[in-house]
C-alpha cells in the first residue's frame, strides 16, 4: 500500500487511538444479548446501613473547614483513576483531604467529589454533599462492558442510600456535579475554592465557571488548611495509627524469619520487601509507601527502593516499611538488622550512636517543645560522636553552626522527624510556623528517625565504617506529659535486637 493510501485510511486523533482499545474486544453487541444479560439476577442484598465509626469524627473536621471559609463553596475531589499501562489503571487511592473529611479509604469511589455548600453568605455553616458514581443497573451496558467501572469487571459499587447511611453525608449522582458546582457562581455570586492537584477535570470545571482573580492562591489556602487540620489527631486517627504500627511490627518479625531465605536468593532484598508486603496486604490496604529494603552499602542510599541486591551475612539490612490500614493511616518504621543476628564491633558503634541520637530527641518530645527541637537534639549527639571519632574538621559545636559549618550533615543529610498519619509525610502543605516552628501539642503523631550513613566509597572515614548505614525510626504520639513510642514493641537497643532476632530464628 502506498504512503498516500496509508495516510488516507489512518485516523490518529486521540479519540481514535483511545477507541482502538476495543479492537481486541469480542463481547457480543446484539440487542438480544443485551436483553439476555440483563435478565434473571437476584435483587442486591439489603445493606445493614450502619453508621461507620469514623462518621462520629468527620463532622467536626468538616466544621473546622466550614468555619475557616464561611460563605464559600469548597470542592474536595477524591481524584480519578490513573492509567498504569494502556488500559490498566493503578490501584486507586483517594486524595488525603477528601479521605480525611469523608472517612472513605482504600480504593473506594474514584471520581467522587465532596462539596461543602454554604448555607448562607455569612458564618451559617455548610451542607456536605458527596457526589459519586453509584452502581449501574444490570440492564445497562456499563454493567458488563465497562472494564473501568462495570460490576462484572471491578465489582459492585454501593448505592447512594448505602453511602449516606454509612458516612452520614448527603449523596448525589456524580452526573449532577456540574450543576452543583456552577450554581450561583459569577461576578457577584458565591466564591468557589477547589483543592488543587487531585482531579484536573474538576479543577477545569471550577475554573471555567468562576473566573475571579486570585483563584490559584485561594485554592492553595484551602489545601493548606486541610493539611494543617491533620496536625493534631483525634481519637479515631490515633486508634488507626496503633493498628498500623502493630501490623507493621508483625511484618518486621516476618522479615527476621525470612532472612535465611533472603541470604540464599540472588535478589535477597526483594525477599525482604515482599515478605513485608504480604503482611501489609493481609492485614491492611498494603504498604504505606515503597518499602526500603537496603542491604550493605545500599543502606547509604536514603530512598533505596529498587531492592534488587543481595543480602550477605556479616552485613546490615536497613528496612524502612509501614503497613497502611484500610482507613489509609500508615505506620513508618525503620529497623537496621544484622543479617546473621549479631552486630560487629564497628556496626554496634555506629548503631549505638544513632540510638543515642534518637533517645535525645525522645527526651525533648513533650508539650511546649518546638518541632525543630527534635532535630536539634539528635544532631547534637551525631556531631559530638563524629567529632569524637575524629571525622570532623572542626569541633562538634562549630559543626552545629550550620550557617558556617554543618560538616556532620555529610553523614546524615535528612531531617529527624516528620508528621505521620493519612500520608506517610503527613501535613506536608502546612505553613512553616505550623510545622517546623510549631510548639508540640498532645495528639500530634510524628517520627523520630536519626541515622548515620558511611558510603563504601567514602575515603574520609576509616575502612571499617565504609558501607555501614544505620537508621532507627519510631512512630511517636505526643501525650499530655511527654510522649508514647507507638512502635516501642520492636527492639531498639543492640542487645535487644540480637535477642529478639534469636528468639524468632
Amino acid at each position: 500500500m502506498s504512503d498516500a493510501r496509508i495516510s488516507e485510511t489512518r485516523d490518529t486523533t486521540p479519540q481514535a487511538l483511545e477507541a482502538r482499545g476495543s479492537n481486541r474486544s469480542q463481547r457480543p453487541t446484539s440487542a438480544a444479548f443485551k436483553a439476555f444479560i440483563a435478565e434473571d439476577w437476584a435483587s442486591p442484598p439489603e445493606s445493614l446501613r450502619v453508621l461507620s465509626s469514623v462518621a462520629g469524627h468527620t463532622p467536626r473536621r468538616r466544621e473546622a473547614v466550614s468555619a475557616r471559609f464561611p460563605g464559600e463553596r469548597l470542592v474536595l475531589p477524591a481524584g480519578s483513576l490513573k492509567v498504569r499501562s494502556n488500559d490498566s489503571d493503578y490501584r486507586f487511592r483517594p486524595h488525603s483531604a477528601f479521605a480525611h473529611l469523608t472517612g472513605l479509604g482504600t480504593d473506594r469511589e474514584p471520581d467522587a467529589v465532596l462539596v461543602l455548600d454554604p448555607v448562607g453568605a455569612t458564618a451559617e455553616g455548610h451542607e456536605a454533599v458527596l457526589y459519586f458514581r453509584p452502581r449501574a443497573g444490570r440492564d445497562t451496558e456499563e454493567f458488563y462492558a465497562s472494564a473501568r467501572y462495570g460490576e462484572l469487571w471491578v465489582g459492585a459499587r454501593p448505592s447512594l442510600e448505602e453511602v449516606e447511611a454509612e458516612l452520614g453525608i448527603a449523596c448525589r449522582h456524580v452526573d449532577e456535579l456540574e450543576a452543583g458546582l456552577t450554581k450561583d457562581v459569577g461576578t457577584d455570586g458565591v466564591r468557589v475554592r477547589v483543592v488543587p492537584g487531585s482531579d484536573l477535570a474538576v479543577e477545569a470545571l471550577v475554573s471555567a465557571s468562576r473566573g475571579e482573580a486570585g483563584s490559584v492562591e485561594a485554592d492553595a489556602e484551602l489545601a493548606e488548611f486541610c493539611s494543617e487540620l491533620r496536625l493534631v489527631k483525634d481519637e479515631f486517627e490515633i486508634a488507626q495509627m496503633r493498628l498500623a504500627v502493630e501490623a507493621s511490627s508483625r511484618g518486621f518479625a516476618d522479615i527476621v524469619r525470612a532472612l535465611p531465605e533472603a541470604v540464599d536468593h540472588e535478589r535477597g532484598e526483594r525477599v525482604v520487601e515482599t515478605v513485608f508486603a504480604s503482611r501489609a496486604r493481609r492485614e491492611g490496604n498494603g504498604p504505606g509507601y515503597d518499602t526500603i529494603a537496603a542491604a550493605g552499602d545500599h543502606a547509604c542510599t536514603l530512598h533505596w527502593i529498587r531492592n534488587d541486591g543481595v543480602v550477605r551475612p556479616g552485613e546490615l539490612v536497613l528496612v524502612d516499611a509501614g503497613v497502611e490500614v484500610d482507613s489509609l493511616y500508615t505506620a513508618d518504621v525503620t529497623r537496621t538488622l544484622p543479617v546473621d543476628g549479631v552486630f560487629t564491633d564497628a556496626q554496634r558503634r555506629v548503631y549505638q550512636a544513632v540510638l543515642d541520637a534518637a533517645d535525645a530527641a525522645f527526651a525533648v518530645a513533650r508539650p511546649g517543645s518546638k518541632f525543630r527541637d527534635l532535630h536539634d537534639a539528635a544532631m547534637r549527639v551525631i556531631a559530638d560522636r563524629l567529632a569524637g571519632w575524629g571525622l570532623l574538621p572542626v569541633s562538634a559545636e562549630e559543626s552545629l553552626d550550620v550557617e558556617n559549618g554543618g560538616y556532620h550533615r555529610r553523614w546524615m543529610v535528612h531531617g529527624t522527624s516528620h508528621h505521620l498519619g493519612i500520608d506517610v509525610h503527613d501535613c506536608a502543605q502546612a505553613r512553616r510556623e505550623m510545622y517546623l516552628d510549631a510548639v508540640l501539642e498532645p495528639g500530634m503523631v510524628f517520627t523520630i528517625e536519626p541515622g548515620l550513613y558511611f558510603k563504601a566509597d567514602d575515603v574520609s572515614v576509616p575502612a571499617e565504617l565504609r558501607g555501614i548505614g544505620v537508621r532507627i525510626e519510631d512512630d511517636v504520639l505526643l501525650t499530655a506529659d511527654g510522649c508514647e513510642n507507638l512502635s516501642g514493641m520492636l527492639a531498639r537497643a543492640p542487645e535487644d535486637v540480637e535477642a529478639w532476632m534469636a528468639s524468632l530464628r
